[in-house]
């Protein structure tokens, strides 16, 4: 296991590397003025007329070779300088970072749920093949599949919202933004949910809770549509293998056979997609975060490329493709927990 482990991890700075590179290519496809907006710590650098301009573009070598920029470059992100961000108004580090808590608690909410669902209805379905459960199952999946996202977060919004008044859009209520921007509530993690439970206000959680309902319900029903049908597929794969009918056939109870060992196993196609799908959310679900004007990572990346923010989408790709080769990664050293088997090869 160490050693598959250590293997792994060998490939990381490779993969980092090579991610770096496409990163900084598409970078350097732009013109030296633009690409100075990703080397100014502020927007007052480009305030200046084109005798200015020119000035900072030889400052900073943005006429240099390539290698040397990229060089440059690297450094600055080594360092957490990625630039200004027009539209957050701050450095593209400090947006990201301040940004990154609030769609890692939607995000957390939303894919335990449909982790646990997509294994437990996919068993289901599997077990029960061709009967009601497996009937009832895959209707659910393929409503779930075949709804855009936006289509079924605006008919939340819809009902829940303008209906029933139950889940508003938003991170909080203006009241409770109100609470936690004063100086008596402390920010421990970003997330408000667990700084309410830290501080001991009830009242900011449960509307928070109420704030995130209707986002986490959406990303969990889409996404877990996805999930079962491959649980399911796999699971009806295993339970044809020549191992579980001699389990079956020394007189095993059928539940313990059905859950204890088909079931492990039908869980190697799912960790792949589970980790693939977790990246994508991590990296900002962006439609979702914007029907329900939630401020977080997904929101943020809609509105830097609509308003053309070049360093600011950048650092987003860079910080996306950084999340899905660690989530590849941490998929990588799952599997051996549940196939032994990886560990010989």
């Amino acid at each position: 296991m160490l050693t598959y482990a250590l293997r792994r991890l060998m490939m990381l700075p490779i993969v980092l590397f090579a991610l770096s590179l496409m990163i900084f290519a598409l970078q350097m496809s732009l013109s030296p003025t633009q690409r100075l907006a990703a080397y100014a710590p502020s927007p007052d650098y480009l305030k200046g007329g084109q005798e200015s301009i020119r000035r900072m573009i030889e400052q900073y070598g943005l006429n240099d070779p390539f290698y040397i920029q990229y060089g440059r470059w690297i450094g600055g992100v080594l360092t957490g300088n990625l630039g200004w961000s027009e539209t957050a108004r701050q450095p593209v580090s400090t947006a990201l970072m301040s940004l990154f808590p609030a769609t890692l608690e939607l995000v957390v909410l939303a894919f335990i749920p449909c982790l646990l669902l997509a294994v437990f209805l996919g068993s289901r379905a599997g077990i029960h093949l061709n009967r009601w459960p497996d009937h009832v199952i895959r209707i659910f999946t393929i409503l779930g599949w075949s709804f855009p996202v936006y289509v079924f977060g605006l008919l939340m919004l819809l009902v829940f919202y303008s209906a029933l008044d139950w889940f508003p859009p938003g991170r909080l209520s203006q009241w409770a933004q109100t609470t936690v921007s004063s100086g008596n509530f402390v920010r421990y993690t970003g997330a408000n949910t667990v700084d309410s439970i830290l501080n001991g206000n009830w009242a900011i959680f449960v509307d928070s809770l109420r704030h995130l309902a209707a986002p986490v319900i959406t990303l969990t029903y889409v996404n877990v549509a996805s999930m079962t049908r491959v649980m399911r597929t796999s699971m009806l794969e295993t339970l044809r293998q020549d191992y579980v009918r001699t389990a079956r056939a020394k007189g095993l109870p059928r539940r313990v056979v059905e859950l204890k060992h088909a079931r492990r196993n039908a869980l190697l196609p799912v960790a792949t997609i589970a980790g693939m799908e977790l990246a994508v959310m991590m990296g900002g679900v962006v439609i979702t975060e914007t029907i329900f004007d939630y401020a977080g990572l997904g929101q943020f990346a809609a509105k830097t490329a609509a308003n053309l923010d070049f360093p600011a989408v950048l650092g987003f790709g860079l910080y996306f493709a950084v999340v899905l080769v660690l989530m590849n990664l941490i998929v990588d050293l799952i599997y051996p927990l549940l196939d032994p088997r990886v560990k010989t090869q």
